[in-house]
Formats: structure tokens, C-alpha cells, sequence
């Protein structure tokens, strides 16, 4: 399904976002952006996100839990409107601004949590992003944190402006801590962390939080369905988390910007993934770089945007 790139009012996606956001997102570890997306682009993405739900459910999908419950990795590719997403132009300068030129998305979900009457068994569902990234980069100083490497945006589709409706939990600060004190008996429920805090969220909304931030899903109590998009983005030289097969015949693909195709995974040679040429010297022509420096938002004095 195609549709055109939804209009923000002259919105580019190149406006630099502001330093008061940026020490927030790094003495935080996330945060909170509101009214990001247009109500009718909203409804529009809903929509999409329920004729996929259909269609999962219809084919017995093995990302669709007995429950209802929909985990969808991968989903970018089920529909024009998710392509957009990847440069949406009230949340992309937070991606280039937090993160650098050099990213693509390896990781990305559509979430789908009915609400459920029963309470669920206890868990400890606490954790960082990153699976390895947690493990193969450690020093052995407890008190130097593990690099970002990472990012993630979480789009609100439904209400949960209350708590109660599954939203996720986020420790604030706590992306800078490599550990976090697990209860010694986890059959049992157990209170949440110190400093937790629900994200409530109004539809439109979104919230960006770095890999590291330790986090967790909460039950949905409530008769509100929880939908959510989320979009990781981390370094081309990463490999991928998703398998995202992509059709390089098909009209979605065809529609794809060449900032939203490197996004995408498109490199012109592998040394292209790490940022440089076969000469060891940086590629002017990947497409993030060449938008950026052609509007002058390069700076020597950001590292990941050198």
C-alpha cells in the first residue's frame, strides 16, 4: 500500500534539536517528545496497524501469543506509512542529532497488547537493550558505563495517558548503571525499582530511549488496547536484529528517499557501512552524511557528527 510522506508544515526532518533536549536524553536515558504525530497520520498508522494485526492473526503467525498479544519484528515493509516513519520529520533530528550520519534501523517491532482480565504470573521482566552489546564491550570498572551503541523511538498509537493500560517502565538515569540488583526470589511479585516511573502518553505521542535504559513492559489491566510502533537505530557496522526481507522490485521500495534506503540497510560496498571508502578516507556520498554537510549541520565538535 502507498501513500505519500504525510506533510508537517514544512517540517524537514533537518532541524537540529535543541541542547536543553539533548542534556535531558543524556542525563535521563529517554525522553518523552508529545504531539509528534499529526492526528489523522495517527488514525492512518492505526489503521495499518490493525489490517496487519488481521492478517497475522488470519495466518496462525507465529509472533501472535495465544492471548492476542502481537510482537511483529520486522514490520516496516507491511506498508507505505511505516517506510515514512524512518525519517519522520518531528522525531529524525533527534536520530542524527543523538546518534551521527552512520545509522540504519536493525531493529524494529509492531506491538499489539489486548487487555487481559487475569493477573499475571510474576516476573522479572527488567532489562537492557542489546542482548551481547551488554557483554562483549564490558570493562571490568563498574563505574564506567557501556557505550549507547543504540537507540530506540517508541510511537504511541493508543491511549495510555493512565497507567494501568501496559506501558512501558523506565528507571530514569539508570542507562549509565551496568548492573541492577535482582530480587533473590523472583516466584514471588516483587516491587519495581527504586525511581520507576510508567510512561503515560497521549496518542501521538512518542518517547526515545537509549539501549541501555533498563526498562520493562507492564501488564494492561485496563479495557484499552496497547498499540505501539518502535524503531531502533544503531550503527551500519552493527549487524542486523531483524530479518526484514525487502523486495527491491516493489513499489514500497521504490518509494524509499536515499536517506530512508541507508536507513534500510543500502550500502555501495561494506567498507561503506563503516563510514569511509576502500581509501580509508570518510564516503561523502552516503546519503545522511551528504544531506547533512549540504545543509551545514556537521560539526567537528560532536564526535558522531564529524
Amino acid at each position: 500500500m502507498t501513500s505519500a510522506a504525510p506533510d508537517y508544515d514544512g517540517l524537514t526532518g533537518y532541524e537540529p534539536i535543541s541542547e536543553a533536549d539533548r542534556k535531558e536524553f543524556l542525563d535521563q536515558g529517554f525522553l518523552l517528545v508529545r504531539n509528534v504525530l499529526k492526528e489523522d497520520h495517527r488514525a492512518q498508522l492505526e489503521a495499518a496497524m490493525d489490517r496487519v494485526y488481521a492478517e497475522e492473526k488470519a495466518a496462525g503467525s507465529s509472533s501472535m501469543k495465544k492471548d492476542g498479544t502481537l510482537h511483529l519484528l520486522g514490520f516496516l515493509t507491511r506498508d507505505d506509512l511505516f517506510g515514512h516513519l524512518l525519517t519522520q520529520p518531528t522525531l529524525f533530528p533527534y536520530m542524527w542529532g543523538l546518534a551521527g550520519w552512520n545509522i540504519y534501523t536493525h531493529h524494529n517491532h509492531l506491538d499489539v497488547t489486548p487487555p487481559t482480565s487475569e493477573e499475571e504470573p510474576p516476573s522479572w521482566g527488567w532489562h537492557q537493550d542489546g542482548y551481547r552489546q551488554n557483554s562483549d564491550p564490558e570493562t571490568m570498572d563498574p563505574n564506567l558505563p557501556r557505550p549507547m551503541f543504540s537507540l530506540k523511538i517508541a510511537y504511541v498509537i493508543s491511549d495510555l495517558s493512565e497507567t494501568g493500560r501496559g506501558a512501558t517502565k523506565v528507571i530514569p538515569g539508570s542507562h549509565l548503571w551496568n548492573s541492577l540488583p535482582r530480587p533473590a526470589d523472583t516466584t514471588v511479585h516483587n516491587p519495581d525499582p527504586e525511581g520507576t516511573v510508567e510512561i503515560t502518553a497521549n496518542p501521538g505521542d512518542c518517547f526515545i530511549f537509549d539501549r541501555r535504559l533498563w526498562h520493562s513492559r507492564s501488564p494492561n489491566y485496563s479495557d484499552v488496547t496497547r498499540k505501539m510502533l518502535f524503531i531502533g537505530y544503531t550503527y551500519r557496522w552493527i549487524r542486523n536484529l531483524d530479518d526484514m526481507p525487502i523486495d527491491y522490485n516493489s513499489e514500497w521500495w521504490a518509494n524509499r528517499t536515499p536517506v530512508q534506503r541507508q536507513l534500510c540497510g543500502e550500502a555501495t560496498h561494506t567498507a561503506n557501512h563503516w563510514g569511509i571508502n576502500w581509501n580509508g578516507y570518510i564516503d561523502e556520498e552516503i546519503p545522511l552524511r551528504k544531506e547533512l554537510k549540504t545543509r551545514g549541520l556537521l560539526d567537528r565538535s560532536v564526535p558522531w557528527l564529524r
